[in-house]
C-alpha cells in the first residue's frame, strides 16, 4: 500500500507555480471582501492590463538571469536610455517605427555590452551591471539635458495603436474596449519565453549554468556565448518595457525606470526562482508580479495608510516565500520541521532510555 501511495504521488501532475497562484487567489479573495467596490468591478483589472506589462517583461527577463546564477542591476538605466532614444527620435525627428527599432536596438546593445563584460572580460555580473547602470543612466541624463519629452500626439500614430492601443473605440465607456494591446503582446512574449525556458536548449543551458558553470562546460555548453545571449535578452525586454511606458504615459522622464529594480527582483524571488540559480519559473514570476501590483492597490482601497502599506507588503512577501518553500520543496519542508522539533523528541524507532537492554549503559564492555 505504501509503495502504491508513493507511485501515485510520483505520477500526480505538478502545476508550475501552484503555491504562488494559491497565495494570489487568497489575497485577491481577501481584497474582494474588504474592498468590494474596487475589486468586484472590472475597471481595476483593465488598469492592471495597461500598467503591469512593463514589470512583467522585466521580471520574466530577470527570471532567466537569476536562473543562470547571475544578476542584472542595469535594466532601470536601460529603461531611461532606450526610452530617451525612442522619445527623441519619435518626437523631434518624427521617425515612427524607425524610432521604435532604434529604441529596441539600444537596449540590445546595452545587454550585449553587459554580456561581454561578464562572459568575456570576467567581471562578476553584480559589479559589471552596477557600473553600466550608472554609465547608461548618466548617458540618458547627459543626452536629454535632464529634460522630459511630452508625446501628446502619440496616440495618433500607428506605433501607439499597435503597441499600447486599446481594442475599443476612443471614448468608449465599455470596460472590455479598454483592454490594452500591450497586455496581449506581453502575454505572447511570456508564453514564448516559457517554451524557451522549459522546452528549448537555451533554457536548458541556462539552468545548467545556474547549477554550475564547470558542469555546464563538461556537458558541452558554451557558457560565454549563452551568457551573452542572456544579457542581450534582458536588454531587449528592458527596452521594450521602456517604450511601452513612454507610449502609455505619452511622456518620457529620465527617472522612469528607477522604481522597477527592487520590485522586479522581488517578483522573481516571490515566484519561486532560486537566488542561487539552477531553478526558474516563468509562471511563478508572472503571479509574483500580480501579487506586487495588486497588494498596493488593495491595501490602499482597504483603507490602510502609506506607512502600513509597505509594512504589510513586506510581511506578505515573506509569507509567500515561506509558503512556497514549504509546499513546493519537500526537502526544505523536512528540514524546517526537523529544526522546529523539540530537542528532546526521539526519532521514530529509537529506544527510550528506560528501555535499554540489561547489562548497563550503551558502550559498556562485557
Amino acid at each position: 500500500m505504501a509503495a502504491h501511495g508513493e507511485r501515485a504521488r510520483a505520477w500526480r501532475p505538478r502545476i508550475e507555480g501552484l503555491p504562488i497562484i494559491l497565495v494570489f487567489a487568497l489575497i485577491l479573495g481577501l481584497f474582494m471582501y474588504t474592498a468590494p467596490l474596487v475589486f468586484l468591478a472590472p475597471n481595476i483589472y483593465t488598469t492592471l492590463l495597461s500598467t503591469a506589462p512593463p514589470l512583467v517583461l522585466l521580471a520574466v527577463g530577470l527570471t532567466f538571469v537569476i536562473g543562470a546564477g547571475e544578476i542584472d542591476l542595469s535594466f532601470p538605466a536601460v529603461i531611461a536610455f532606450s526610452g530617451f532614444v525612442f522619445a527623441v527620435l519619435f518626437k523631434e525627428h518624427d521617425l515612427g517605427w524607425l524610432a521604435f527599432v532604434a529604441g529596441l536596438a539600444s537596449g540590445l546593445l546595452v545587454g550585449f555590452v553587459n554580456g561581454i563584460l561578464v562572459a568575456r572580460v570576467g567581471i562578476p555580473s553584480f559589479i559589471a551591471t552596477l557600473g553600466t547602470q550608472f554609465f547608461w543612466s548618466g548617458m540618458a541624463t547627459l543626452l536629454s539635458g535632464g529634460k522630459s519629452y511630452a508625446l501628446r500626439s502619440a496616440d495618433e500614430s500607428s506605433v501607439w495603436s499597435w503597441v499600447v492601443g486599446r481594442f475599443g473605440a476612443a471614448g468608449s465607456l465599455d470596460w472590455s474596449s479598454q483592454i490594452s494591446i500591450q497586455a496581449v503582446w506581453t502575454g505572447a512574449i511570456v508564453v514564448f519565453l516559457w517554451f524557451i525556458l522549459n522546452r528549448h536548449r537555451f533554457g536548458e543551458h541556462i539552468l545548467f549554468i545556474g547549477d554550475s558553470n564547470d558542469v555546464a562546460r563538461v556537458l558541452g555548453v558554451d557558457v560565454g556565448r549563452e551568457k551573452i545571449r542572456l544579457f542581450v535578452l534582458m536588454g531587449g525586454l528592458a527596452a521594450l518595457a521602456a517604450m511601452m511606458l513612454t507610449l502609455e504615459n505619452k511622456n518620457y522622464f529620465g527617472n522612469q525606470g528607477q522604481g522597477y529594480l527592487l520590485t522586479a527582483i522581488a517578483a522573481v524571488l516571490i515566484g519561486g526562482t532560486s537566488i542561487f540559480g539552477g531553478r526558474a519559473t516563468i509562471v511563478g514570476t508572472v503571479f509574483g508580479c500580480f501579487i506586487i501590483w495588486i497588494l498596493e492597490a488593495g491595501l490602499v482601497a482597504s483603507g490602510l495608510t502609506g506607512a502600513w502599506v509597505r509594512t504589510v507588503q513586506g510581511m506578505i512577501f515573506l509569507i509567500a516565500i515561506i509558503f512556497y518553500l514549504i509546499v513546493d520543496e519537500p526537502q526544505r519542508r523536512a528540514g524546517l520541521l526537523a529544526r522546529l522539533r523539540p530537542r528532546g523528541t526521539l526519532m521514530r524507532g529509537a529506544r527510550p532510555p528506560d528501555k535499554l537492554p540489561a547489562g548497563g549503559a550503551p558502550g559498556d564492555s562485557l
